[in-house]
């Protein structure tokens, strides 16, 4: 029996010494099949294709998003190849794609940068916006050396727009009411459901953003322009521009179709290059920050909700779940490896309890001797910004909506529009406040009693742990709170955070934070840990990921447009999502 263990044991370990000697000739094999990059490089990126906060690795997501370009992506293969001898220029095509303000700023940090490196830009459009609006993406293109238009092509510089929409006529008609209250007047995502215009508040805090956008455009165009801001603003009221009218007034510097783009970047160059994609490049050259002291990345993106985070492929959101992003944030603690977390939010709100689990887990981790920095990306209001504002620094780029902070709630009543169908409802019920939650009756006077007693210790809760996070009184942030919406500069000014950039200025924290020098190497590493695709393919198998069964789900639910619409107009019952933020869209 020993001489059959011995030889079974010889023979397992021969098939061991044949598969290694295998996985290395594949190797060998595989990196001498690797693509090289060439020793003169031209980089291209499309920024007309949506640019999103990070692409996650569930296999709906990459369906989905498969073209779309991931911001860190862009800004990790810019700051490679600034230092990247073999890159000569960057081409972006630019036009109207929708584009969030501070995603917009970003982009114009890393072009920036990649410049200062020595390097030149070049950015072209067919036209920035065709029969609507250019504002963003013209912002964006004036952070290049030169921008080329087509001739047929138009700048759309019409000025800054926001516009909501107001439901309460069409609840009227239905026969629906919307019973919602809210912390305080500034509050204002209840009002598409229960006012026909702007309240006061309203009205005040967009204009706020608004004001703050523009005038950040408007700045950032005349400094790259070579204009004062006043030949900018009456340009603006000019506009649009038609392709000629444009070059004569400074905004572009030249009519060129793609060739002609591309033979004045070769020009540039100073001789013939090699075009490759952004993403291609990064992939072969490899991202920056990838050995050193580690710097954990932990990902915050869309609506908080309890569970795992998601990608919604139907509607194309995302969700920050607190079960994934707790897991992430306490991995990084235990990682003995990591200096610091940088945190990385892009989230309207959601969830009281949810983002309340988020924000323990930043506070456990600064207990735990690891500094967190908040990176915001284009939006972190409400319950996004309640999951900030523990952390050591939070950074906000000028145009980042941040704030809103305070809370709403309600039902919608929804009796007689049932009525007005033809159909009628009945129950039975035991306790009193049983009928609370449901939208066929309204709140008795004793349940609206505890329903506002439950507001009121939401908003004390948030605007406590706001002064301690933020070293300020409940009184000094409840003035500045009542749901308002801020921009990121205005946010800065007023303390809810601590300096205006992107994710460059949140590492450079980061690495203050650690004690590392300004200079030290640092490995940026994603938690929770991507997968592979064998490994998500093996989790679907098994059964085993819930967010591929909660896609499906989803997607079975599309042939439910009805139902779906109810849900969206909350008229199926009370409206859980209390830390929302009221989100004007982008300036294109």
């Amino acid at each position: 029996m020993k001489k059959l263990f011995v030889g079974l044991f010889a023979v397992i370990g021969v098939l061991a010494t044949l598969a290694l000697l295998v996985a290395c000739v594949f190797g060998l094999v595989a990196a001498a099949a690797k693509p090289r990059l060439p020793e003169r490089v031209l980089l291209e990126i499309d920024l007309e294709r949506n640019v999103i906060p990070y692409k996650p690795d569930d296999p709906f997501a990459g369906a989905v998003l498969g073209s779309a370009t991931a911001l860190r992506d862009v800004v990790d293969g810019l700051e490679r190849a600034a230092g990247d001898e073999r890159v000569a220029l960057l081409v972006a095509r630019l036009g109207a794609a929708p584009m969030g303000m501070a995603t917009a700023q970003e982009l114009r940090d890393a072009v920036t940068a990649f410049r200062a490196a020595g390097k030149k830009a070049i950015a072209y459009a067919e036209t920035f916006g065709e029969f609507g609006p250019g504002n963003t993406a013209y912002y964006l293109a004036t952070a290049f050396d030169e921008i080329h238009l087509q001739p047929s092509g138009d700048v759309n510089l019409s000025g800054v727009i926001l516009e909501s929409p107001f439901l309460a006529g069409t609840l009227e008609k239905l026969g629906v009411v919307a019973r919602m209250d809210q912390r305080y007047e500034y509050k204002n995502a209840m009002n598409t459901f229960t006012e026909k215009a702007f309240t006061p508040a309203h009205e005040e805090a967009m204009r706020g953003i608004a004001d703050s956008w523009y005038a950040q455009m408007i700045d950032g165009i005349a400094a790259a322009r070579g204009k004062t801001p006043e030949e900018v603003r009456a340009l603006v009221d000019r506009g649009p521009h038609l392709g000629a009218e444009a070059v004569a007034a400074g905004l572009v510097d030249k009519l060129s179709y793609r060739d002609g783009v591309l033979a004045r970047a070769e020009e540039l160059a100073g001789g013939e290059t090699a075009r490759r994609p952004l993403g291609k490049y990064l992939e072969l050259a490899g991202r920056p920050h990838q050995k050193g002291d580690r710097i954990a990345l932990v990902y915050g993106v869309g609506g908080v909700q309890r569970g795992k985070s998601r990608f919604d492929p139907l509607t194309g959101d995302f969700a920050m779940g607190s079960d994934t992003v707790a897991k992430a944030l306490r991995d990084a603690v235990e990682d003995e490896k990591v200096k610091a977390i940088l945190f990385r939010v892009d989230s309207p709100g959601g969830s009281y309890v949810a983002s309340d689990t988020i924000w323990h887990e930043t506070k456990r981790a600064r207990e735990a001797g690891k500094p967190v920095v908040v990176s915001m990306g284009d939006v972190a209001g409400s319950g996004g910004y309640f999951v900030a504002m523990a952390a050591d620094k939070i950074v906000a780029q000028p145009g980042t909506i941040t704030g809103s902070i305070g809370v709403l709630a309600g039902k919608m009543l929804t009796r007689e529009l049932w009525a007005k169908a033809g159909i009628s409802w009945d129950e039975v019920h035991n306790g009193t406040a049983a009928t609370m939650w449901t939208g066929l009756s309204d709140y008795e006077p004793e349940q609206w009693a505890r329903f506002q007693a439950a507001l009121d210790r939401i908003y004390v809760d948030f605007t406590s742990k706001v002064a301690d996070g933020r070293g300020m009184t409940r009184d000094a942030v409840h003035a500045i709170a009542k749901g308002r919406i801020w921009s990121g500069s205005d946010a800065k000014r007023i303390g809810l955070v601590d300096e205006v950039g992107g994710m460059g200025t949140a590492l450079r924290l980061a690495r203050e934070a650690a004690g590392l020098a300004p200079d030290a190497e640092i490995e940026l590493k994603l938690y929770p840990e991507p997968r592979t695709p064998l490994q998500v393919v093996m989790a679907n198998l098994r059964g085993d990921d819930d967010a591929a069964t909660a896609m499906a789900v989803e997607m079975l639910e599309a042939v439910r447009p009805a139902a779906r619409l109810a849900a969206r107009l909350g008229l199926t019952g009370s409206r859980s999502e209390v830390l929302a933020t009221p989100l004007p869209e982008p300036p294109r």
